[in-house]
């Protein structure tokens, strides 16, 4: 498949770039250069251009082949990259993908990712055959934990010391979303 473009309103959701005219490198680098990114976002470091560009390369090459997609979140205005949302572990025959996403630290607490993750599970309900969307964060992460909740994931439980938090082992919770589930904006 084709990267997809999704329009947000104030927010333009478009494949990672490093060319001629956009580079997301040297935002990929502020961003993981953040504290409370590395803290939760440890599996994978960007710590310089190699890694940055190796991150859009790494990006790019999972959406021909149908195990990754994923989307810079850009204002519409101005380009800046504000979010990322990374779908993967795409397994299109059982109808299965999992969620990761972050948030540019200058852009936290603004309701970018509720919006722009709901507009994301739209498009992949609606378009593909993907049926239930994984989501998981380290208990500690209560950011996450409301990006879940206002995407209407349904909590399933926790998962013991499954990932990393400031070099200690710890659990995360495993949230889901179902095709069949309500749109946040229906639940009562």
């Amino acid at each position: 498949m084709e990267p997809v473009e999704i329009n947000v309103g104030e927010y333009y959701l478009r494949a990672f770039r490093n060319d001629d005219r956009v580079s997301d490198v040297p935002a990929l680098i502020e961003i993981y250069a953040d504290p409370e990114t590395r803290r939760y976002m440890n599996r994978f470091t960007i710590d310089g251009v190699p890694t940055a560009e190796m991150f859009i390369m790494i990006m790019t090459n999972g959406w021909p082949k149908d195990y990754r997609w994923s989307w810079a979140v850009c204002e519409a205005v101005t380009g800046d990259l504000v979010a990322g949302i990374i779908l993967s572990n795409i397994d299109l025959s059982f109808g299965f993908a999992e969620v990761s996403c972050w948030t540019h630290p200058a852009h936290r607490g603004k309701g970018v990712l509720p919006l722009t993750l709901n507009a994301v599970l739209g498009w992949v309900f609606g378009a593909t055959d993907v049926h239930r969307v994984v989501y998981k964060h380290s208990v500690f992460n209560k950011s996450s934990q409301r990006v879940a909740e206002k995407c209407g994931f349904t909590l399933e439980g926790r998962l013991r010391e499954t990932t990393t938090v400031d070099d200690q082992r710890v659990d995360e919770l495993q949230w889901s979303r179902l095709a069949t589930d309500p749109h946040p904006e229906q639940l009562p």
